[in-house]
């Protein structure tokens, strides 16, 4: 049994801190909000996770020393746009080579830092890996089977947390190629709002699957561009999580792309959603990244034009289709 601390308590932070406590662990869950320590608390539920009553035997604090003291892993879920934050917060707590998981999705704007990057800049000491894939907060909450990828440079390190989280409904692969892991999760978040945007125009299948495979394409061409492996971004992490981000009602990116479609702003996209949008927070980020490198990614470029530049979203998909004629590979 292993003593594990959740910093934040998201619907996918709850969702990994029940699937724990299935498997055995003492978990606890820390967050910075009173309110909401307070909520789990008292009701023992999400509400982002409807119908999911969460164990007893999980247990839930503000005190930064009791959440990071002496636990074997700490699991960074906090939204990535608040990760840098928390791991400067929590930095002198840790100890050398404590172990800590990211499981957010996310490139910081500023920086361009993957969330590793971030968690490895202001807590140099600790032992970082990453753990993504397609797996909804909704799904692994209730123990419906998901596969995922835990990827870190220390061999040993993506084995311990493989061991922790895998069981009959969640199963893990380790990787070594924790970049291109977090460009997968990070990338497919705005190629996501795409799809949503093309499902609030009121286009069919066909869209979505062209969205999806040349999503991958531009997805692939700047991971490997920036040392990432071709075969992440055809795994799990990359067109594995595409798919079940641009698919799915699940997806907060593709639910605020649909209202991004039908004629609303960024802003109240977001404020229906009620919930972070990741691939907001990451599309700036995502086109600074292929100025940088040289990269042409058409779709992400539309979609910040959309996002940030108050381009109608017909027009961005009649640009998209009417480039010039190319090969497909």
């Amino acid at each position: 049994m292993a003593d594990v601390t959740i910093l934040g308590g998201g619907t996918w932070g709850i969702a990994i801190a029940q699937l724990l406590n299935k498997n055995g662990h003492k978990v606890k869950v820390w967050s910075a909000l009173e309110s909401e320590i307070k909520a789990l608390s008292e009701t023992h539920a999400h509400p982002g996770l409807p119908g999911v009553k969460l164990s007893d035997s999980i247990s839930y604090t503000l005190d930064d020393k009791e959440a990071v003291l002496g636990a074997d892993l700490l699991v960074m879920a906090v939204a990535s746009s608040f990760t840098r934050r928390t791991a400067k917060r929590l930095s002198a707590l840790v100890a050398k080579d404590q172990k800590i998981v990211a499981v957010a999705k996310g490139i910081e704007e500023g920086t361009l830092m993957t969330q590793t990057d971030i968690i490895s800049d202001e807590i140099p000491q600790a032992d970082v890996a990453a753990l993504s894939g397609p797996s909804h907060a909704e799904e692994v909450s209730k123990f419906m089977p998901t596969t995922v990828v835990v990827g870190s440079k220390n061999k040993e390190t993506a084995k311990y947390i493989q061991n922790l989280f895998m069981c009959d409904v969640f199963r893990v692969y380790t990787s070594c190629d924790v970049l291109g892991i977090e460009l997968g999760g990070s990338l497919k978040n705005v190629i996501a709002l795409a799809a949503g945007i093309s499902d609030g125009l009121g286009y069919g299948d066909n869209a979505k699957a062209a969205i999806i495979t040349r999503g991958i394409a531009e997805m692939s061409r700047l991971g490997t561009a920036m040392g990432g492996k071709a075969e992440t971004f055809n795994g799990l992490t990359g067109i594995g999580d595409l798919i079940v981000t641009c698919a799915s009602m699940h997806s907060r990116n593709r639910r605020a792309g649909i209202l991004i479609g039908q004629g609303k702003t960024m802003q109240e996209a977001m404020d229906e959603v009620k919930q972070v949008v990741e691939g907001v927070y990451s599309a700036k980020a995502a086109r600074a990244l292929a100025e940088k490198y040289g990269i042409q990614m058409p779709i992400i470029e539309q979609v910040n034009k959309v996002l940030f530049e108050d381009k109608k979203a017909i027009d961005a998909f009649n640009d998209l289709m009417n480039r010039e004629r190319k090969d497909e590979n």
